[in-house]
């Protein structure tokens, strides 16, 4: 490696890094506002034009914070567990590609991309797992396990909804995975390009890793880990100050990875939907439409890309506004029956495809749809019956 290559590659971390921290008081001061806006609250409207300064007030208040350690805590885990948590979400992103020029990103353009991210997303469970068992409190340890075994659950789900983008475009490489969507749309649509949303298996992964990403973020409705109305704060609530605050900083930093991954594999990555810009055209000819050509092409698809990953961010936000919180029986359920189930099917017709085409594949969704409607269609809702008492009794044990 040459002077002027570590050169690059030191300028790609500091991008990376430098837009990661740089989104982080935008992500959380967003999700005040918007969460507001779905409850009808004003929210945060103090410090600042529209509260734009509260996470700086925020995280002046963490700073200054009293740090409390437990007297039987594992001192050297319980310490170490926040910085677990947020170090695999600052380095999940180094393999996302946010432009076409391959000097600035992405990071490290390895061929095993994918698996690059899987590894290191997998590595935050570790974190919330210390932390738990460390503070020695019951509650946090709960919170820890919980985190544990739902981050186990929904990776296998995770990894079969990106199998089909890798099986599609043969590559782990996701640089690779951007250029095989910037085909005509099916082939025969030269305007449009060929996101692989716009698939039937791209459609059932993508929907299949917007559950598990959810999941794996621990974000509503999957936020049992958390749970305040059953573990108080789940594994982080011996934390205050600046570890309390690293918690965060890892959950938010994740979402924009885990949203740069769906974008760059399901959402075409930093390409426009529409493959044909009037200004590229003009700007043949050269003079000012091909300098204001060349500002564009080099603007335009990070701006694509960072509009995709803040539309990935405002579904988080609807989805949590919207839904409950599901029972730990029912996350289980989801993960084991039925994303896995259909991730299987949707990655063996995806090969039906591969090896003979549309038509085959066709027919297999069709036959499954059909199966499923057969199948599960007629099964009725479980019935419950709740006897109503005139007055509340008081509660008396059985004599032994």
């Amino acid at each position: 490696m040459t002077l002027a290559d570590l050169g690059w590659a030191f300028l790609r971390i500091v991008i990376l890094l430098g837009f990661l921290l740089g989104a982080l008081p935008v992500v959380i001061w967003l999700e005040r506002r918007v969460l507001a806006w779905f409850q009808n609250r004003i929210g945060p409207n103090r410090l600042g034009p529209f509260g734009l300064l509260q996470p700086m007030a925020d995280a002046a208040k963490l700073f200054f914070k009293e740090e409390i350690i437990p007297a039987q805590a594992d001192r050297l885990i319980w310490s170490l567990a926040p910085a677990l948590s947020l170090f695999p979400a600052l380095v999940a992103a180094a393999t996302i590609p946010w432009g076409p020029n391959r000097l600035l990103t992405p990071v490290a353009d390895v061929d095993i991309g994918i698996l690059y991210f899987l590894a290191m997303s997998s590595l935050a469970a570790y974190g919330v797992l210390l932390a738990g068992w460390a503070s020695n409190n019951k509650y946090s340890l709960l919170g820890g396990l919980r985190a544990s075994a739902q981050v186990i659950s929904y990776e296998l789900g995770m990894g079969l909804s990106l199998a089909t983008a890798i099986l599609y475009t043969g590559s782990l490489r996701m640089t690779d995975m951007v250029e095989a969507q910037a085909e005509p749309l099916w082939g025969i649509v030269p305007f449009l390009h060929n996101w692989l949303v716009f698939t039937p298996w791209g459609l059932v992964g993508a929907a299949l890793f917007l559950v598990c990403m959810l999941a794996e973020t621990n974000r509503a409705p999957f936020d049992l880990p958390e749970a305040e109305s059953e573990l108080v704060a789940g594994y982080q609530t011996e934390y205050s100050s600046m570890k309390f605050a690293a918690f965060f900083m890892g959950e938010y930093i994740a979402i924009l990875a885990i949203s740069g991954i769906m974008a760059t594999c399901f959402l075409g990555g930093y390409l426009a939907p529409i493959n044909f810009s009037p200004i590229q055209t003009l700007g043949e000819g050269g003079g000012f439409w091909g300098v204001l050509a060349t500002i564009t092409g080099a603007l335009m698809p990070p701006l694509w890309f960072v509009l995709k990953l803040f539309g990935l961010f405002f579904s988080f936000l609807w989805i949590r506004a919207t839904l409950l919180r599901l029972r730990y029986d029912q996350l289980m359920n989801v993960g084991w029956r039925f994303l896995i189930p259909v991730g299987l099917v949707n990655l063996a017709l995806l090969t039906v495809y591969v090896i003979w085409g549309w038509i085959p594949s066709l027919v297999g969704y069709a036959v499954a749809i059909a199966l499923y409607f057969a199948i599960f269609g007629s099964r009725k809702p479980e019935r419950r019956e709740v006897a109503l008492v005139s007055e509340a009794q008081p509660y008396r044990p059985k004599e032994a």
